[in-house]
């Protein structure tokens, strides 16, 4: 019988005589770059909501910039997956963050004057967004040398959340001496941090990197000029042939759609008609964010011997977060199901890139983040569509009952399939000539 993976806190045991990942100069430029990246994505919305406030857009024109980004966005990802394994992935993130440098300015030309303009301009910084998310996964995976991949993966999400906590208050500071446009331009200027801060990872040229250590690699006497749709179908290919991946992602997908659509429209719904209050609403999201930077500090040295299994178990404690919604318990509670969850949300990701990025064929590897992130972001808005329809005919209790067992069901029939323990297929095992020589 073929033996299972060797733990990766086995395989690390040298890794306390190694630097830190923060002294590491070409992982802080890659870094710098994705947090610059995931500043920008995250200030335009925040942004152009200044903008309704203060009458120079509508609610719905916000609607309509909000719709037409996403499009962008999901139509660049698979795009970008492929262009990220045909070329430098260097190169598409270069290329991605200036698309989105020069959208914002745009959008802040046509503040107040073109609405058409925006529309254009915030479909384009969609693209921009959407490009640069698999480039970077797999960029990742060039600049960091594997046994440290956790811990850069960590780094990543941390400066996410940070993000996230602190970028609020901030743009409102900034909004007391900056009018909306200028908050553009600096968004602008954001994506190009993004685009010309990071490095060249090891891989160079156009030829697709050869894999010798992955079944089904590409190597140069194979490699030729396919079409787009052939190199879309073998990322494809290779994601199948990695069942703990399709089985995580489906969960994923599946607790996406409907525990963070709970939280985007049930959320302030049970905080205004069953609270009055929307300290609830605030309360919750600073303690998902806060439980999530406690959950990336942890998995940032934890590595439990069922990393899947472990990965799968905090995916699963979304389910409290709509859970806590059901029934009248006390606002601390809600407070407290939404730190569990941002805790567990941790606890699958970091593990989740970190076995991406090892496994997958690094010639195919931008292909197969991008069909990661293309399932997993782009049902989401699906799921925000139905479900404020669905509350109206059935319900909030049922409906909210519904997304929390299908947050708790999916992840545990996720990990039935037997790879899904270590996030990591099992080894071959060839016949002793063939080892031997």
């Amino acid at each position: 019988m073929p033996k299972p993976p060797v733990p990766i806190a086995d395989s690390e045991s040298g890794s306390g005589h190694r630097p830190s990942i923060l002294l590491d100069v070409a992982f802080l430029r890659l870094w710098s770059g994705a947090t610059a990246s995931g500043l920008a994505t995250w200030a335009l919305p925040f942004v152009l909501g200044l903008a309704v406030l203060d009458r120079t857009l509508t609610a719905t024109d916000l609607g309509l910039l909000l719709a037409v980004r996403t499009v962008g966005f999901l139509a660049a990802v698979p795009i970008a997956g492929v262009l990220a394994d045909r070329h430098s992935r260097r190169g598409v993130v270069l290329w991605a963050g200036l698309v989105s440098g020069v959208a914002a300015p745009l959008i802040a030309v046509g503040l107040g004057r073109s609405v058409l303009l925006m529309a254009v301009a915030a479909a384009v910084a969609g693209v921009g967004q959407g490009a640069c998310r698999p480039a970077y996964q797999a960029l990742t995976a060039e600049v960091v040398d594997a046994d440290r991949r956790q811990q850069a993966n960590a780094a990543m999400t941390l400066a996410v959340r940070v993000t996230t906590l602190v970028g609020p208050s901030s743009a409102a500071l900034l909004a007391l001496f900056l009018d909306t446009r200028a908050l553009l331009v600096g968004i602008g200027l954001l994506w190009l941090v993004a685009a010309l801060v990071p490095g060249r990872g090891t891989r160079s040229g156009t030829a697709p990197a050869t894999a010798t250590d992955h079944e089904g690699a590409s190597s140069p006497e194979s490699a030729r000029r396919t079409s787009f749709l052939e190199d879309f179908a073998e990322g494809l290919r290779e994601a199948r042939r990695h069942p703990w991946f399709l089985a995580g992602l489906g969960a994923l997908t599946a607790v996406i759609a409907t525990g963070y659509s709970a939280t985007g429209v049930a959320l302030p719904l049970v905080s205004r008609d069953e609270y009055g209050t929307e300290v609830v609403l605030a309360g919750a999201m600073t303690a998902y964010t806060a439980g999530a930077l406690a959950g990336a500090l942890l998995v940032a040295r934890w590595r439990p011997r069922s990393q899947g299994w472990a990965a799968l178990a905090g995916l699963a404690v979304y389910g409290f977060a709509p859970l806590s919604l059901v029934f009248a318990v006390h606002p601390v509670v809600v407070m407290a199901a939404y730190a569990v969850a941002g805790i567990g949300i941790e606890l699958f990701n970091v593990p989740w890139f970190t076995a991406t990025q090892r496994e997958v064929a690094p010639d195919k590897l931008a292909r197969v983040s991008s069909l990661d992130f293309l399932l997993s972001y782009g049902l989401a808005p699906l799921g925000l569509a139905l479900i404020a329809p669905a509350i109206d005919t059935f319900g909030a209790r049922m409906v909210l009952a519904v997304c929390a067992v299908t947050c708790f069901v999916a992840p545990a029939v996720a990990a039935l399939v037997p790879s899904a323990r270590h996030f990591s297929r099992p080894a071959k095992t060839f016949p002793r000539a063939v080892r031997e020589g």
